[in-house]
């Protein structure tokens, strides 16, 4: 009797999914612009000195996404945590909305949105985020002319499946409760 994907190993998961994701890149159209290779930040960032947090911030990162999301070392811990489980795409894509949104120049408005539909939107996408028909059928509705807000329906919709999903998942984590002490 088959057990399915239950019966594998973690690492064998883990290693299934890496692949999937390098197959997804790998196998993106070959008519698709050189620019959707460019990073997000053309600038490159240096990375926040942050401070770590008190416990007494860290625990109220149980109760708030918006509290993870707004400091930084809670930030760096979160996406950590999504990424050691292969599920990071959510954030990324919700991190790629907010830069998006930040966007005043309209060339550079739909080049940013066409980027983010490659990357997160279109089916089979090499992060594609797991969000309803509806929503993406309005989201591509949206890009035809793209403003700051063409992806806020996407965006809510994957904040509230990382407050439902990944951030309790993350509070019950080692990541999280290594923080705590």
């Amino acid at each position: 009797m088959c057990k399915g994907l239950a019966a594998l190993p973690h690492s064998c998961l883990e290693r299934a999914k890496e692949i999937k994701i390098k197959l997804g890149t790998l196998l993106q159209k070959p008519d698709a612009a050189p620019d959707l290779v460019i990073p997000y930040n053309e600038k490159p960032e240096k990375p926040a000195k942050a401070q770590k947090p008190s416990p007494e911030e860290v625990l109220q990162w149980r109760d708030s996404l918006d509290k993870i999301l707004q400091n930084s070392y809670g930030l760096a811990s979160f996406r950590s945590f999504l990424k050691s489980e292969f599920s990071e795409e959510n954030l990324e894509f919700w991190l790629a909305c907010e830069d998006y949104r930040r966007t005043r120049a309209p060339g550079r408005l739909a080049q940013k949105a066409r980027r983010i539909y490659e990357d997160f939107i279109r089916a089979e996408a090499p992060r594609e985020v797991n969000i309803d028909h509806f929503t993406k059928g309005l989201t591509v509705q949206n890009l035809a002319a793209p403003s700051p807000s063409s992806f806020d329906v996407a965006q809510k919709r994957v904040r509230a499946l990382m407050e439902k999903d990944s951030l309790p998942r993350f509070v019950r984590s080692e990541f999280y409760q290594e923080l705590l002490k």
